[in-house]
């Protein structure tokens, strides 16, 4: 390898800002070139060797031996695409290609035909490159064998040799792998700032990258109901502008796109707060506001005791069934405001006769149950926000809890004993920003580390990286996920023990510049450093240059 010459000062600042354990790391970073394979998640089991064979380019093919699909297929052309990209080379690096053995495929077998995508979904994968094998990638499953292709495009090197030769080289590498937690997802706010197709579409991409497996959208709020609603068409007045919403169309399109990069879609609607938006075009779902008995004019939380709330909630219910494949729907249930409630004579009336008196708490019970019980007569399984359970909600068992507030510890630790689900993100919210690296303290969050037995342990099945919206849109929306949210990936995918620092800061290096080869825009995770291949957009200012 060659590289410009530094002093023992330059190499020692960088050393320290990139927490670097070796000079060969530094080195690497340097030149922009990993001197041995980096993988982002880190597998659970994995063994290099130093034997180096050189995929031909030309001829190199996927060869299905197992059960075929369009899910596999397409996924084939997107990772022949990534791993065989005409790099715009700025500089050679020396080798002897001469001396390594050529591959000419790789072989691919799923083991079953089952593309259903869900929570209990197969993504283990084993894959092999060795002189007696080739390289051959098994998997149970076709979103197992996504997981694989993701792993073998991060373990080839393009290496240019000049002459606008690029060599494509793998080390002999034998991985058995799989996620440790069946849920790994990422929240994405289009309620607080409207977000285009393309980053939604973009961030998709980024999450099968990093090996995430569900997309929370967090479709609508107070703010703005961009859902554009055919059995409530009214809905959409609540969007912040006629053209930013998302039709059913664009919806079913985005939900198809994600599976078949093996990323559920998971909706939330949340209710009975963050909900003036709904309002907008249907006043009478809210709860009029009374001061000293007289009404204010305000509209806020849904009106709990009108039947009509119920009937609507049901039928848009039926909708989303249709327009969302998976098996769970998020619910919300969080940041409950009791004020206007509170204040409205009607509901002043129906506590007494309830007998509830002022424990507004029960009212929100009796809301939330009608809710749930409209999800399961259309068979869903539900995920809410914490405080349903705090409140007291009488759930069903097999009901997921996602704890958001902290001390995080103390709360799943409530939750598990009472024998929920829980999911994790109170640890994770990427919307909270500060000056240098964030990601080492995601990175050291573990899900498990709480007071409980291994049975309450074992409950805990997941967690999210949140990004809410209200100072992200789509000029940074993507820039400010990735590769911070990378950290949560492994944390969630790989094994316990996989908790290294300063191996991670060599990885999550290399994993940003494998993004921005991809068109994934990823900022800087470790300070002054450099990738081959800068991010580049096409800019073409009024007039030109």
């Amino acid at each position: 390898f060659s590289f410009k010459k530094l002093n023992t000062l330059q190499l020692a600042v960088l050393q320290t800002k990139m927490k670097a354990t070796s000079f060969f790391f530094v080195l690497s970073v340097l030149i922009g070139v990993s001197l041995t394979a980096t993988i982002w998640p880190k597998p659970a089991n994995w063994t290099e060797t130093t034997t180096t064979y050189q995929l031909d380019s030309n001829q190199f093919s996927f060869a299905i031996i197992g059960y075929s699909s369009d899910i596999l297929t397409k996924g084939i052309q997107r990772y022949k695409e990534i791993i065989f990209y005409n790099y715009p080379w700025n500089h050679k690096i020396e080798s002897n290609e001469n001396n390594y053995q050529n591959f000419s495929s790789i072989s691919i077998n799923v083991l079953t035909n089952n593309q259903s995508l869900s929570l209990g979904t197969d993504e283990s994968y084993e894959l092999y490159v060795n002189s007696t094998s080739g390289i051959y990638l098994q998997a149970n499953s076709v979103y197992g064998a996504i997981r694989g292709l993701e792993t073998f495009a991060q373990i080839v090197t393009p290496v240019y040799v000049g002459s606008g030769i690029t060599n494509y080289i793998v080390n002999g590498t034998t991985i058995s792998d799989a996620p440790r937690f069946p849920h790994r997802g990422y929240l994405l706010d289009t309620a607080r700032h409207y977000l285009p197709l393309n980053i939604i579409y973009q961030q998709i991409d980024a999450l099968a990258y990093n090996k995430f497996n569900v997309l929370h959208w967090h479709i609508v709020d107070d703010q703005s109901f961009p859902y554009k609603s055919e059995v409530w068409p009214l809905l959409i007045e609540g969007a912040y502008y006629p053209t930013h919403i998302y039709t059913l169309e664009e919806i079913k399109n985005i939900v198809n796109y994600a599976k078949e990069r093996g990323v559920r879609v998971l909706p939330e609607f949340d209710s009975p707060g963050h909900t003036d938006s709904w309002g907008v075009g249907y006043p009478q779902l809210l709860t009029p506001c009374y001061d000293n008995g007289e009404p204010t004019g305000q509209r806020t939380v849904m009106y709990p005791i009108s039947n009509f709330t119920y009937e609507f909630i049901y039928r848009l219910f039926e909708e989303l069934n249709d327009v969302f494949i998976d098996d769970y729907f998020h619910i919300g249930g969080d940041e409950v405001s009791y004020d206007c409630w509170a204040s409205n004579p009607n509901i002043t009336s129906f506590m007494n006769q309830k007998g509830w008196g002022t424990d507004y708490s029960k009212l929100e019970q009796y809301y939330e149950n009608r809710v749930l019980a409209a999800a399961e007569i259309l068979k869903k399984d539900y995920i809410v926000w914490q405080e349903v359970i705090d409140d007291g909600v009488t759930v069903k068992p097999s009901t997921v809890v996602e704890v958001w507030k902290n001390p995080w510890q103390e709360e799943v630790a409530k939750i598990t004993k009472l024998g929920y689900k829980t999911l994790l993100s109170a640890p994770w919210y990427l919307n909270y920003i500060s000056y240098g690296e964030d990601w080492p303290t995601y990175y050291s969050v573990e899900p498990t580390e709480f007071v409980g037995t291994n049975e309450q342990k074992d409950l805990v099945f997941g967690g999210e990286a949140c990004m809410w919206g209200e100072f992200v849109d789509g000029t940074n929306s993507v820039a400010r996920t990735w590769p911070r949210a990378s950290a949560i990936g492994e944390r969630l995918w790989s094994t316990e023990n996989t908790t290294d620092i300063n191996d991670a800061t060599n990885r999550i290096h290399d994993l940003r510049c494998k993004l921005i080869k991809r068109n994934i825009p990823a900022e800087p995770p470790n300070g002054p450093s450099y990738c081959d291949i800068e991010f580049s957009p096409n800019y073409n200012p009024p007039g030109g240059y």
